[in-house]
């Protein structure tokens, strides 16, 4: 048993009211410099839709993660001689009209102009050419459904059944889903990067892109199958997600975490079996899931602390781990699920998925057409198609709704419906509705201490050991 420990995130759908907060907490603390315009580190996508960028989870046209060939892992993007061989034509990656081309506003026109019978206007001019262009499109174009025929309809999760749903009013479905680099166990932009800049810290698992060793062949941007890896055209360097590590080195929560109006977001230790971790990411994709959520260890059992200290993990970061709202979601409860975990990164930010709206019918009646959203619709996003574990969460959450509905009227029925939905008793139900509801600021976020000087002895570096799966070596 080889112990690592891992920096991770849980959001929680259900309370995400689309606000941006974080994606501008996050733009103005990271990315207001010149290059980053476009860049947004952490977004906000109205679901269903495209993304940003625009159809970021089609691996058919960006070719981005993992997949199982000739009986063990390979990039999609190719192995690491074909990378090689077309190290200066990399056509597998987005362009910015899959993002959105900056842009400001000729301000002084409206001040400078001389006196004129016409009203002066602000034309729309490129923060890139400096010359004037028409808007066509930005980071949150389709926000609420804004674009629903033009965007949400081209969603690739959607079912041809549910495309028709557009035309139906009251059966119009939509959630938000906050998105942010997922610091992965098994990245794939460390593995595709030819000079080898981008790493997983041993100490806290956050996957960095070293500014000095980049030299902007940009196989990095392809190979992230979540496309959260941006290039600065000002520097020439490619730039991403820090987890706020200046931030999280002293104990305290990234700014989209600090932020987030709907405290959705929860950050805390998983401890995980690095010897599992191959073997358990070519699994089939209908247990994939499963598979994954057997990698992470229990934190109190005996035999993984002394693991833990044996690989030379902090006894503060193993308390971290006991109390960890991440390890409760994910493992203690089975509230949370990873995004898209058919790519095969084993991303370590997770998701409780959208419960609400509920259509009423949904409390007595578990069937997926009594869910405003599809539950084939969420397991496409979540489960790599598993609806049978989408539909173990959602009757979960339905659970904890109905046992504290029922307890707060005095209705034993409701209480029972709970506790039957949920397979759990009255004090888990209570226990798990705390988690969920009612956390305080330092129950959502476990952040120990990181100590730097102790990284190294176990260091994850980049593309010489990721690229070699088939001999289980790093």
């Amino acid at each position: 048993m080889d112990v690592r420990a891992q920096l991770s995130m849980v959001l929680h759908l259900d309370k995400c009211i689309g606000c941006h907060t974080c994606s501008v907490t996050c733009k103005n603390l990271w990315t207001n410099r010149k290059g980053t315009e476009y860049m947004w580190w952490n977004n906000v996508e109205t679901r269903p839709g495209t993304g940003y960028p625009k159809n970021w989870e089609d691996q058919g046209k960006f070719r981005g993660g993992w997949e199982i060939k000739n009986g063990s892992l390979s990039l999609k993007s190719g192995s690491k001689w074909g990378i090689l061989s077309r190290i200066f034509h990399n056509p597998d990656q987005p362009v910015m009209k899959d993002y959105y081309e900056p842009f400001t506003y000729d301000y002084a026109n409206l001040t400078d102009a001389p006196e004129s019978a016409n009203q002066p206007i602000a034309r729309a001019k490129s923060r890139i050419t400096g010359e004037s262009m028409n808007i066509e499109a930005g980071p949150n174009w389709d926000d609420d459904l804004g674009g629903s025929r033009e965007y949400a309809a081209k969603d690739p999760n959607l079912t041809e059944e549910d495309r028709v749903l557009f035309g139906e009013f009251e059966k119009i479905f939509m959630m938000y889903l906050p998105r942010l680099c997922n610091h992965c166990l098994n990245p794939a932009c460390a593995a595709a990067c030819p000079s080898g800049s981008i790493y997983k810290r041993g100490e806290d698992g956050i996957v960095l892109n070293d500014q000095e060793k980049c030299r902007a062949w940009r196989y990095c941007v392809s190979a992230c199958p979540y496309k959260k890896i941006y290039y600065n055209w000002d520097r020439g360097k490619s730039e991403k997600c820090i987890f706020c590590y200046p931030k999280s080195e002293n104990g305290e929560p990234s700014a989209c975490a600090h932020s987030c109006v709907g405290r959705i977001r929860y950050t805390g230790v998983l401890l995980y079996d690095y010897d599992r971790l191959i073997q358990v990411l070519e699994a089939p994709e209908e247990t994939l899931v499963e598979a994954l959520k057997s990698c992470i260890l229990d934190p109190s059992d005996p035999e993984v602390k002394r693991h833990a200290k044996k690989a030379g993990i902090e006894p503060d970061w193993i308390q971290a781990a006991e109390n960890s709202p991440v390890y409760a979601f994910v493992k203690e409860f089975g509230l949370a699920l990873p995004l898209h975990p058919e790519f095969r990164t084993f991303p370590m930010v997770f998701y409780v998925p959208s419960l609400s709206p509920v259509l009423r019918k949904a409390e007595t009646d578990m069937t997926m057409e009594n869910f405003r959203i599809p539950v084939k619709y969420l397991a496409s996003v979540f489960t790599a198609g598993n609806e049978a574990a989408v539909e173990d969460t959602l009757k979960k959450l339905l659970g904890i709704r109905s046992y504290m509905r029922g307890k707060e009227l005095a209705d034993k029925e409701l209480m029972e419906k709970g506790i039957s939905l949920s397979g759990w008793n009255g004090r888990e139900l209570e226990k798990a509705y705390r988690l969920t509801s009612l956390t305080n600021f330092t129950g959502r976020f476990v952040i120990p201490k990181t100590r730097r000087e102790n990284g190294s002895s176990y260091e994850m570096q980049g593309a010489e050991g990721f690229l070699d799966h088939g001999k289980n070596k790093r």
